[in-house]
């Protein structure tokens, strides 16, 4: 049974639908990445998928669970966890203040979590009262994804975790992203830097004008000669 199973889903904005009956599917312990140019409804598929914009049709399947349009609140406790492009942190908090606020449903022990948070992340052990804002882009960014693991998810949504970093912080959070998912967190990810990411995924989803142009694993994409020439830069 596929961990999620998005099908033929139909959402924009104002009335417009950018999305024209995209279909996704991961199984649980997989990495599936999003790429495909500006404007081919990326980011508004994880939105959609979050119950942060509004599916006026297909459907969302969570862990065999229709989780269609449920307002995001619900789904974290469903297992799913999301991860915005931007004003991701709160800046003037610190690291752990941060990650503490990721479990702010809880009303368990979990300190573990913050152990493993760090263990993942090491670098924020050494900063862990340093407020984010003072956070290179990177560090800001595995605070962010760190938070996003306090709730134990079963499913993490990411949109566009190397947006603006280094090649070196761009490496280094793909390397994180894997650790996570080493751990049996499904992983679904929109992200510009297609080729690294492809190499990552275990499925990879190519979407063109709001619709599933090319569906296969990461590295079939990566040989596919038309994709490589339409959406890879050759």
């Amino acid at each position: 049974m596929s961990l999620l199973a998005a099908t033929n889903l139909h959402a924009g904005y104002g009335g417009m639908n950018i999305l024209e009956g995209v279909d996704i599917a991961i199984d649980a312990g997989e990495i599936g990445v999003i790429v495909g140019p500006n404007g081919a409804g990326k980011s508004t598929t994880l939105k959609a998928l979050f119950g942060l914009l509004r599916i006026g049709e297909g459907s969302v399947v969570l862990n065999g669970v229709d989780i269609t349009n449920a307002p995001p609140d619900s789904l974290v406790s469903h297992g799913m966890s999301f991860v915005p492009q931007e004003k991701n942190v709160f800046l003037t908090l610190s690291v752990h203040e941060n990650l503490e606020m990721g479990a702010f449903i809880r009303r368990d022990d979990y300190s573990h979590l913050l152990d493993h948070v760090y263990d993942i992340f090491e670098p924020l052990k050494a900063k862990r009262n340093q407020p984010a804002g003072e956070l290179s882009g990177g560090q800001r960014q595995m605070v962010a994804i760190g938070r996003a693991m306090m709730t134990e998810p079963r499913l993490l949504l990411l949109d566009e975790p190397t947006a603006g970093l280094s090649p070196l912080f761009m490496s280094e959070i793909f390397d994180r992203i894997i650790a996570i998912n080493a751990t049996g967190v499904g992983i679904l990810m929109v992200e510009q830097n297609a080729k690294q990411a492809l190499k990552i995924a275990h499925r990879g989803f190519v979407l063109a004008s709001g619709q599933n142009r090319f569906t296969d694993t990461g590295q079939a994409l990566l040989d596919d000669p038309e994709v490589a020439r339409s959406f890879l830069g050759g």
